[in-house]
């Protein structure tokens, strides 16, 4: 607990890390309960062979979002939300701090919530037991954030290896019981989807995170390895995830792997698994929370953003506000993702491929143009019917080329701010 881990700054050279540290991070923030609950509703809907293509198509199209920004994150050595300085301005940035951090601290909250509920049932506790769990892993899981990204490494390293075992132990479990794809492939679908809701599905899930996994694609040593290693996430484990899901609810009629290992016989396993998912992603959100807090603050104290944003994420456990979260956070996924595509935009066109110091930068209070492009690609995504994360980063992306050509008044910059931090 050395650092701070840079929260207003780029990450210096020094500070970099390789690609077996990028990828651990990253693949435990990716192994997400929800995600194999999205899997479980194509497990449903689709054969197996249309389900593996569509796994794939959906779970490239995000890894290749995810990776775009992963690249401009290592060049520049920020994050989304600092990136969010040159896009939306010193003061419009904080917009997108805002978004971005409620809806970690929303997703903080269900994971809290998660684990307490699912322990309780698993193990036979006693249910007065549920809001004292609540508040040990409300706390208990940002230690490793408060710790920065050496706390996450030290547990991605141990965590994801031993969930990658667990999870290849109950799929060969499954296709024994199932008696293989010969089984999987007399499985018939009860219910219907069309193959671009399911896209949208795999690619909703977890766009968000993928526009604020730069918080550690900006550590990696290299642009190379920061596009590997978040591929190798929001692709590989991403899909891993999705696919764990369907094939659990197509043998099982359960999505969740916890239930999957409960089924199978494997208990112990299963609490297990239940620990290191919710943990390794915990962590990642709450991390995620306070970076953005240290944005919109303007304030390099971390750890007690972190603090703070565990005890508000317990406080909405404990008050079970974690469920009626969970539609609006939803939503706010749909408007997560034009915030990439602006991002994009600025770092190749106006910027040139290359971000001045952030301490010496003349920032504007508002970026008209990058507000405007945001708004128009946040409404394209709330009305299109199809595909609409992706439809919003193109039309973000898009609208802030247009304006960009557009010498007009009222999309002038504001004067700039005094304020360098």
């Amino acid at each position: 607990m050395q650092t701070s881990d840079y929260p207003l700054s780029e990450v210096p050279t020094s500070a970099r890390k390789g690609l077996l540290s990028t990828s651990a991070v990253l693949l435990g923030f990716t192994f997400f309960t929800a995600t194999m609950w999205a899997g479980g509703t194509l497990g449903q809907a689709f054969s197996i062979g249309q389900l593996l293509w569509i796994i794939v198509i959906g779970n490239l199209l995000l890894g290749m979002y995810a990776a775009a920004l992963a690249y401009i994150a290592c060049k520049s050595g920020l994050n989304s939300v600092l990136m969010g300085r040159f896009c939306f301005g010193e003061k419009g940035s904080k917009l997108s701090d805002f978004i971005l951090g409620f809806t970690q601290i929303g997703w903080y909250a269900w994971g809290t919530a998660t684990i307490a509920l699912v322990l309780v049932r698993t193990t036979g506790m006693p249910e007065w037991l549920e809001i004292p769990l609540m508040v040990l892993f409300g706390f208990g899981f940002c230690v490793t954030a408060m710790i920065g990204y050496k706390g996450m490494d030290w547990l991605s390293r141990f965590a994801v290896p031993a969930m990658m075992l667990f999870i290849l132990i109950s799929l060969f479990t499954g296709l024994v019981d199932v008696r293989g794809f010969a089984g999987l492939s007399q499985q018939t679908p009860t219910e219907s989807m069309s193959v671009a809701a399911a896209i949208t599905v795999i690619i909703g899930t977890f766009i968000s995170g993928g526009t604020q996994a730069t918080n550690w694609s900006r550590f990696s040593k290299t642009p190379k390895i920061a596009v590997i290693a978040t591929l190798a996430a929001f692709f590989v484990g991403n899909g891993l995830m999705v696919l764990t899901g369907a094939l659990g609810t197509m043998i099982y009629q359960q999505a969740d792997i916890v239930d999957v290992l409960i089924a199978q016989g494997f208990v112990t396993i299963a609490v297990l698994m239940l620990f290191l998912n919710i943990w390794t992603t915990q962590d990642n959100t709450i991390y995620n929370f306070a970076v953005a807090g240290c944005n919109l603050l303007r304030t390099e104290k971390r750890r007690l953003v972190t603090v703070g944003g565990a005890a508000i994420g317990t406080v909405l456990a404990v008050g079970g506000m974690y469920n009626l979260l969970i539609p609006f956070l939803v939503l706010l996924g749909t408007f997560i993702p034009p915030m990439g595509g602006v991002i994009m935009a600025d770092f190749w066109l106006k910027h040139k491929g290359r971000y001045p110091a952030l301490d010496k930068a003349q920032l504007p209070d508002f970026n008209r143009r990058g507000l405007a492009a945001y708004a128009i690609g946040a409404g394209a995504a709330y009305f299109s019917p199809l595909l609409p994360p992706l439809v919003g980063v193109a039309v973000a992306a898009g609208s802030y080329a247009v304006l960009l050509r557009l010498n007009h008044a009222t999309l002038s910059d504001t004067l700039p701010s005094t304020a360098k931090q």
